[in-house]
C-alpha cells in the first residue's frame, strides 16, 4: 500500500513536473508573442504616422494646388480686364491720331496759304517800293536851271551831314532809332533801325530793331508792309522775346485787310505756340470777337 501511495505520488510530481515545464513553456511563448505584438504595433503606429505625415503633406500640397489655381484664375480675369482696357485705349489712340493727323493736315493747308499769300504780298510791297523809289528819284532829279540858294543849301546840308559823328554804340544807335518811333517820325526810325540791323548784325537786339520796323509799318497803316517785316522777324529771328508780339500784329494786320481767314491761322498758331504770353490772351480775345460777330 505504501508503495503504491510512493508510485502514485511519484507519478502525480512527475505530472506536476512536466506541467509546470509546459506552462513555462506556454509563459515564454506568451511573452514572446506579446514582445511581438508590441514590436508590430509600434511598427504599426510609425507606418501609421508616416501614413497620416504623407497624408498631411498631400493635402497641403492639394491646398497649395488649389490655391494656385485660384490665383491663376483670378490672374486671368485680371489679364482678361487689361486686355479690355489696352484694346479701349487702342481704339482711343487710333481716334485721337485721325483727329491729330488731319488737324496736322488742315493746319498745314493754312500755313501754306498764309506763305502764299505772304509772298503775293512781299511782292506787292517790292513793287511799291520800287514805284516809290523810283518816284523819289523823279522828284529829287535835278532841274535845268538849279537856284543857287538851293545849291547852297544842299552843300551846307552835305557839310552838316558830313560832320554829324556816326554812332558805333549799338545802344545809342538803338535808343536814337526808338526815339525817332516815339516821335512818330516812322520813315526815318525804319532807316535807323535797319541801319542798326546792318551796322550791329549779331546784337541782341537785332530781333527788336527787326520788330520796330515793322510796327513803324503798321502806324502807318500800311500793313501790306507790316505783315511782311513781322514775318522777317520771325523767319529771322525765331527765338525773339518780340515773336509772339509779331505774330499778333501780324494776325491784325490781315484783320485790317479784310483776310479774316489768314488773320484766324496766325491768330491760332500764336495761341498753340506761345500758349502762356499775354500775346496768346490777346489773341483768344480777338479770336472770341471774331466768332461773337460770325467773322469767317
Amino acid at each position: 500500500m505504501k508503495r503504491f501511495i510512493l508510485i502514485l505520488v511519484l507519478f502525480l510530481a512527475g505530472c506536476v513536473t512536466d506541467e509546470l515545464a509546459v506552462m513555462k513553456a506556454d509563459i515564454n511563448q506568451l511573452k514572446k508573442d506579446s514582445y511581438d505584438i508590441k514590436k508590430e504595433t509600434s511598427e504599426t503606429k510609425s507606418a501609421f504616422k508616416t501614413e497620416i505625415a504623407d497624408i498631411k503633406e498631400k493635402s497641403a500640397k492639394e491646398d497649395s494646388l488649389n490655391a494656385i489655381r485660384e490665383s491663376m484664375v483670378s490672374l486671368r480675369s485680371e489679364v482678361s480686364g487689361i486686355s479690355k482696357d489696352l484694346q479701349s485705349l487702342t481704339g482711343r489712340f487710333d481716334e485721337n491720331k485721325y483727329f491729330i493727323d488731319k488737324s496736322l493736315k488742315d493746319k498745314s493747308s493754312e500755313m501754306d496759304l498764309l506763305r502764299s499769300q505772304i509772298t503775293a504780298l512781299e511782292t506787292q510791297v517790292k513793287e511799291i517800293q520800287t514805284k516809290l523809289s523810283s518816284k523819289t528819284d523823279t522828284d529829287t532829279a535835278p532841274k535845268d536851271k538849279p537856284d543857287v540858294k538851293d545849291v547852297k543849301k544842299e552843300k551846307k546840308s552835305e557839310t552838316e551831314e558830313a560832320k554829324t559823328p556816326e554812332i558805333k554804340d549799338p545802344a545809342k544807335a538803338y535808343e536814337a532809332a526808338y526815339a525817332s518811333f516815339k516821335n512818330k517820325k516812322y520813315k526815318e526810325a525804319r532807316e535807323k533801325f535797319d541801319a542798326f540791323q546792318k551796322e550791329f548784325p549779331k546784337d541782341k537786339l537785332a530781333g527788336n530793331a527787326q520788330f520796330w520796323i515793322a510796327e513803324a509799318y503798321y502806324a502807318e497803316e500800311d500793313y501790306a508792309g507790316a505783315i511782311v517785316e513781322y514775318d522777317a522777324l520771325l523767319k529771322n529771328y525765331p527765338s525773339s522775346e518780340k515773336a509772339p508780339g509779331a505774330l499778333l500784329k501780324q494776325g491784325y494786320s490781315f484783320i485790317e485787310m479784310g483776310d479774316k481767314k489768314a488773320a484766324r491761322g496766325i491768330l491760332e498758331q500764336l495761341k498753340e505756340k506761345y500758349p502762356k504770353s499775354k500775346e496768346a490772351a490777346l489773341a483768344k480775345k480777338k479770336l472770341e470777337e471774331m466768332n461773337k460777330k460770325g467773322q469767317k
